[in-house]
């Protein structure tokens, strides 16, 4: 169900609880001091933030529920040796770790090393890879450190990773890092939301634009006609109605739901990482959140990214970076003033995420206002515009020239009411920066910019191509790949030591954030030429994708969207390496 609100009611509730941006003293209220002694262990612990650094060998976690307060009422979260988020671990390359984690908690729990090549015994999915955590035991996890580079954990047992269970991992390389700095700080991005989350996703289920206070309005309508004339708006109003589909639809979830952190922090509580003026800084980035993709900058620096997903790239110097759940980069910057903002906006421009780099405690710099918002445009929609020039209305809307591209063909079970939009003609553009990002007169990352340094990790060319179709009907809130949720899916078969080409086809007009566990995704450029090892691969609406793979790691892996809620409701799949 699809609604408009007038603009003087439209942020209301967003201004009253987020605009303030949260409490300056929220986080964890009880639980730190006792729980990280208790569960220290055999690690070093220093304090980096507001997360414990543990290093060594032997790690004790203890998953539990500790209030917490960031918007003035007090709630429950899960978390890791009391804090949110949990401890960051500092692991060696070619070292073996031992993890023992107690669940003091009434529900089963579990830890995924999100990105981490491990036995898939020890990948932390329950019903996949193991049981699960039940309350009042311990599981003991222990594998070999086979990579190094920037990643994270976090729980995959229900909604705990929305809850809170999430923390960095940063595993330094064997033999010192390719680009060195002066200092090293982790940049935590998440969301919280008060309410239950599976309250949250029944209400998304009962009107998936509950949350939506962006829906197209008369307004809209003669601007469009101001820009177009009326014929192509009234054409273009048309086919969204068609299509039973609105422009406004860039996230679920807005900053009426969500609070927005930097390392468990609101921007009204400012996380500052010290930085010295003239030296070099790394800034690990990950997306911890639930639901929300982010857009960075930090106002007065460039960003010169060396890593993404713990893979280390050509360098590359941007103003601005978009990265979804589950994504990861690692940036140099060099500071030259004492103090700058480090300003994540969410997508769909409801909210953002603030932390400082200072030379010293107490500065702050300038928090920027956020960007105008973009709603979606057609090519979101439908993809490769030139193969609809000929519809009413294509030929008077501008920039939408993508080039040719192939039509693809759908599975006979994308053909239900699960679907409520098929793209046949799919952009295969990867210089893209996205919706919100274009032409805003800064330099923005694409996938096209990253290259990983050393190529591929097999000169083998695939010896098949798998084509999958991200579907799902908004207005049902249902969310599936080639029109089949999870719990009517047969496990994805990958044959041992095979290498293979994965194509993805979004048929819906959001981002999703692809991970596949276990395995390598090595991204092609539309000509089959290798750009970019990534764990979680951002498919943008109507958009094409191909990656390759090698059939490595034998055992059962999850393979989903990395949005939460897409996930619960059913992006999900299992693959099946034997």
């Amino acid at each position: 169900m699809q609604r408009s609100i007038p603009d003087a009611l439209r942020g209301a509730g967003i201004a009253r609880r987020r605009f303030v941006q949260g409490l300056a003293a929220g986080g964890v209220l009880l639980g730190l001091p006792t729980l990280a002694a208790q569960a220290q262990g055999r690690a070093a612990a220093t304090r980096t933030g507001s997360a414990l650094e543990l290093r060594g060998t032997e790690f004790d976690l203890v998953v539990a529920e500790t209030p917490v307060n960031f918007t003035g009422r007090e709630r429950m979260a899960t978390t890791v040796n009391g804090s949110l988020p949990g401890p960051t671990l500092r692991w060696r390359e070619g070292e073996v770790v031992t993890i023992r984690v107690t669940n003091r908690m009434s529900r089963m729990t579990a830890i995924h090393w999100h990105g981490m090549l491990v036995p898939y015994q020890m990948d932390g999915v329950p019903g996949m890879s193991f049981a699960g955590i039940a309350p009042g035991q311990t599981f003991v996890y222990r594998f070999r450190v086979r990579q190094s580079g920037t990643f994270w954990y976090h729980s995959h047992a229900g909604m705990q990773e929305q809850t809170g269970l999430y923390g960095a991992i940063i595993i330094d390389p064997a033999h010192g890092h390719a680009v060195p700095s002066d200092s090293d700080h982790v940049v935590l991005l998440s969301d919280w939301m008060d309410a239950d989350p599976m309250r949250v996703l029944a209400k998304l289920k009962a009107d998936s634009g509950f949350d939506n206070y962006h829906q197209p309005t008369a307004v809209d309508f003669f601007e469009d006609v101001k820009r177009n004339g009326l014929r192509a708006a009234l054409d273009k109003r048309a086919m969204w109605q068609q299509m039973r589909m609105s422009w406004g639809d860039l996230s679920d979830l807005s900053g009426a739901t969500l609070s927005y952190l930097a390392n468990g922090t609101t921007p009204a509580g400012n996380w500052t990482a010290r930085v010295n003026p003239g030296k070099v800084a790394r800034l690990r980035f990950i997306n911890g959140a639930g639901d929300t993709f982010y857009d960075v900058r930090i106002p007065g620096l460039k960003l010169t990214v060396v890593s993404t997903d713990g893979q280390d790239v050509e360098p590359v110097t941007v103003d601005e970076f978009r990265f979804g759940p589950g994504e990861t980069y690692d940036v140099l910057v060099r500071p030259t003033d004492d103090a700058y903002t480090i300003f994540a906006q969410s997508m769909d421009r409801t909210g953002y995420a603030r932390a400082t780099l200072a030379a010293r405690p107490g500065l702050s710099a300038p928090v920027p206002p956020m960007d105008p918002r973009q709603n979606l445009s057609m090519q979101d929609m439908m993809g490769d515009m030139d193969s609809m020039s000929g519809m009413p209305g294509m030929a008077s809307m501008p920039g939408m020239d993508m080039g040719a591209a192939p039509a693809v063909r759908h599975a006979p079970t994308e053909y239900g009411p699960g679907v409520d939009a098929r793209v046949d003609h799919p952009r295969t553009t990867l210089d893209d920066p996205g919706v919100g990002l274009r032409g805003n007169g800064r330099r923005v990352l694409t996938l096209a910019d990253l290259h990983t340094l050393g190529g591929p990790l097999d000169a083998r060319e695939p010896g098949r191509t798998l084509e999958f179709h991200l579907t799902g009907n908004m207005e049902r809130y249902v969310w599936s790949i080639d029109g089949v949720s999870f719990g009517d899916s047969a496990p994805i078969l990958f044959h041992h030591g095979e290498r293979l080409r994965v194509r993805l086809v979004n048929d819906t007009m959001m981002t999703h954030p692809m991970h596949m566990h276990g395995m390598w995704s090595e991204v092609e450029d539309p000509n089959g030429h290798f750009l970019v090892r990534k764990h979680t691969v951002p498919v943008q609406p109507a958009q094409q994708i191909s990656y390759r793979v090698s059939a490595d790691a034998v055992g059962r892996w999850a393979w989903h969207c990395h949005l939460m809620m897409h996930m619960d409701a059913g992006m999900f799949r299992e693959i099946l390496v034997a």
